[in-house]
């Protein structure tokens, strides 16, 4: 994780962390590594935000940035991160800025840059961008008047994303009912229109966003809202995304969680039976469920293991030609059709596997067992970050502890990339147990780290 940028961006608060001059600083500089990459004078970058109220602020101080240096703009105003990436290759630009703190509540924002080829930019180039705005490794390239770069909007393009999704189904989905949460945020420009191309009954909540209630009591980070809706309404299923709509979680009929560890199962198995599955092999992260390991084991399905963050999921997905992967939280990836975590993509491919199985989610789950997982977030600055690995007491407890579960469970300690927490999970069997394990390591790290 670097000084600017974290495990999906730069995010922090909105006219403070992330202010207008950080903002148009980070725009400056990645105009000029991308500058350095094409060769162009004139490279042009386009700009995409969700619904928060800052954005208004950070677009102007975005585009500003990229003209200064020469970059031209087209604005595509409120749009899913992952059109974003979908639209920089689809219209030839050589790079984009999504603004987003995904599924943080409204006074965070986030910045989100990604290459002409989709993909959000490697380690490498955040480093370098950040080595400019931080170090003043390059100076500045001030253009004459003449060299400025200009402004366009666009907000038509994003009818190429809804297309490019419901293309990805051929199946006709009438018969389905489904319940659509779009968290106030990104997908309540597209969701109607890609589930109505597919004939699918839907009904669609949590798409009023007021610049302050994104993912407010809704969307993927409020699932238990959702499900209450489906059992009172009858739906067959509800879907819901977060803020940018690059995650999806589902709920059966009966209101329980379908998380994405599951999604990813059910696509995997899917996928198998097809023969369209690289390898054999789906790729998650430490914190997938144990239940997922086993499931993979049972059915023959190789699993890699990456680091927290849908981008190192896609590096080793890249790496080794994998197709699908993606983490607990709801980033799925599929690489046939997507450079980047895609909650309404993933929507679309669970319904046409249940259209095409005529199976409930809730049969189609039931493929994986779910181990009890306790997630426990202690609120954290850098230093308590830093000082997590070497504390001794903090390691001794972990020790304590893992030796109790032995190999029927598992203890992750992880700081945060988007957010000032250290999560502490414990999975395992026994559910009083975990409940435990997880309140003492999180009240020792309270205890030794907080000052």
């Amino acid at each position: 994780m670097g000084r600017i940028f974290g495990t999906d961006g730069a995010r922090g608060v909105a006219n403070t962390e992330i202010s207008c001059t950080l903002a148009m600083d980070i725009a400056r500089a990645a105009a000029m590594v991308v500058a350095q990459k094409t060769h162009k004078e004139h490279p042009v970058f386009l700009v995409g935000s969700d619904t928060r109220i800052s954005r208004h602020m950070l677009i102007g101080s975005i585009s500003a940035g990229l003209c200064s240096v020469g970059a031209n703009v087209t604005v595509l105003g409120v749009v899913p991160t992952p059109a974003v990436a979908y639209l920089v290759k689809e219209m030839g630009a050589d790079g984009a800025i999504m603004l987003s703190a995904s599924h943080n509540s409204y006074e965070f924002n986030g910045i989100k840059v990604f290459g002409s080829d989709g993909f959000k930019l490697t380690d490498e180039e955040e480093f370098a961008i950040e080595e400019i705005v931080l170090d003043q490794v390059l100076p500045y390239d001030i253009k004459w008047n003449d060299q400025l770069g200009t402004i366009r909007e666009d907000f038509d393009a994003i009818d190429r994303y809804i297309n490019h999704i419901a293309g990805t189904c051929e199946e006709n989905l009438s018969g389905i009912r489904v319940l659509v949460d779009c968290a106030n945020g990104s997908a309540t420009r597209t969701a109607a229109k890609i589930f109505g191309k597919l004939g699918a009954d839907v009904t669609v909540i949590n798409d009023q966003p007021d610049g302050i209630n994104i993912n407010d009591h809704c969307g993927s980070t409020h699932i238990e809202e959702l499900g209450k809706k489906v059992v009172k309404q009858g739906f067959d299923l509800g879907v819901a995304f977060d803020g940018d709509a690059d995650r999806c979680l589902a709920v059966d009929h009966q209101g329980k969680l379908v998380d994405g560890d599951q999604l990813i199962a059910m696509f995997s198995l899917y996928m198998r039976e097809k023969g369209v599955l690289p390898e054999d092999c789906a790729v998650v992260t430490v914190m997938s469920n144990m239940g997922f390991f086993r499931f993979c084991k049972e059915n023959g399905i190789k699993a890699e293991i990456t680091k927290v963050g849908d981008r190192y999921v896609l590096e080793r997905m890249r790496e080794k030609g994998y197709g699908i992967g993606g983490e607990q939280s709801g980033h799925i990836i599929f690489r046939q059709y997507m450079t980047t975590g895609d909650g309404q993509l993933t929507a679309v491919q669970l319904l046409k596997l249940l259209k095409e199985s005529g199976k409930s989610l809730s049969d189609a789950a039931s493929i994986m067992e779910v181990y009890p997982q306790v997630l426990i977030n202690v609120r954290a600055d850098k230093e308590m970050k830093k000082q997590l690995q070497v504390d001794e007491g903090v390691q001794k407890e972990l020790k304590k502890w893992e030796a109790n579960l032995g190999e029927e469970g598992r203890i992750l300690l992880r700081p945060s990339g988007t957010e000032p927490l250290i999560r502490v999970m414990v999975e395992g069997k026994d559910q009083a147990l975990i409940q435990q394990a997880a309140t003492a390591i999180a009240q020792t790290i309270q205890e030794r780290l907080a000052y």
